[in-house]
């Protein structure tokens, strides 16, 4: 989750084919150029009319002794429709239609391999291993929830509060229950409303009001893109 990185932002201002499925599909993304050795690194290149909101990327080497090895790599990056701005290096963004992106890797001997077995289009198609795929939107599901209980909280009191009296509300909600059980989203508003109140005084109480629901709004969109992208296309 990023939303820590956008309270900071604002302060500062052999995977196959799905199973029972006909003949396999080409896959929207597409790995080429993997160069080896001490700079690794591979193209990535989004082929379809859509951007791409995920992928899995598997890198196979042989071993001297014959063994196959393989690394798996998935990446999900359907939020940075809202988060880009916030977020460093861009193998956390969406690929775009006809857009390649290097991706750099952990350095790799000579023969080794680079596939992409399972991609996501905007649109919730979904193609290629079906174990990836489920993992995928599993994953979704849970992060769709998790941000739904978050904007609850924000509905809860920000309509009848404002600047320090409201973050101290939140932090009363947002403290209750077990760390353990503390999921990315509820923990990030939790530290993203600790550092707001750390800021906040009577000269700041309105600007830190005003950035706090700036954050609101952006978890609120999160959600939004997390309720659309948890459906997969049929």
């Amino acid at each position: 989750m990023l939303h820590l990185a956008v309270a900071a932002a604002l302060l500062a201002s052999s995977p196959g084919q799905a199973r029972g499925a006909g003949p396999p599909q080409p896959l929207p993304v597409v790995a080429t150029r993997l160069v080896t050795g001490p700079s690794s690194r591979v193209e990535l290149t989004n082929t379809s009319s859509q951007p791409a909101t995920a992928w899995t990327l598997v890198i196979t080497v042989k071993e001297p002794d014959g063994r196959i090895r393989q690394s798996i790599d998935t990446i999900d990056a359907y939020l940075s429709e809202v988060t880009r701005e916030f977020t460093g290096p861009d193998q956390v963004d969406r690929l775009m239609p006809g857009q390649t992106r290097e991706m750099m890797l952990d350095p790799l001997p000579a023969g080794a391999t680079a596939e992409v077995t399972a991609a996501v289009l905007d649109d919730g198609t979904a193609v290629g291993d079906a174990d990836a795929l489920a993992s995928v939107f599993s994953h979704r599901e849970k992060e769709r929830d998790q941000l739904r209980e978050v904007v609850q909280l924000f509905d809860a009191v920000l309509p009848g509060a404002r600047g320090i009296d409201a973050l101290r509300a939140l932090e009363q909600r947002l403290a209750s229950g077990a760390p353990q059980d503390e999921s990315p989203a509820h923990r990030a508003a939790r530290e993203a409303v600790d550092a707001y109140l750390q800021r906040a005084n009577a000269a700041n109480e309105n600007a830190i009001d005003q950035l706090l629901r700036r954050y609101a709004e952006i978890v609120r969109r999160e959600y939004e893109l997390a309720e659309r992208h948890s459906r997969r296309r049929s």
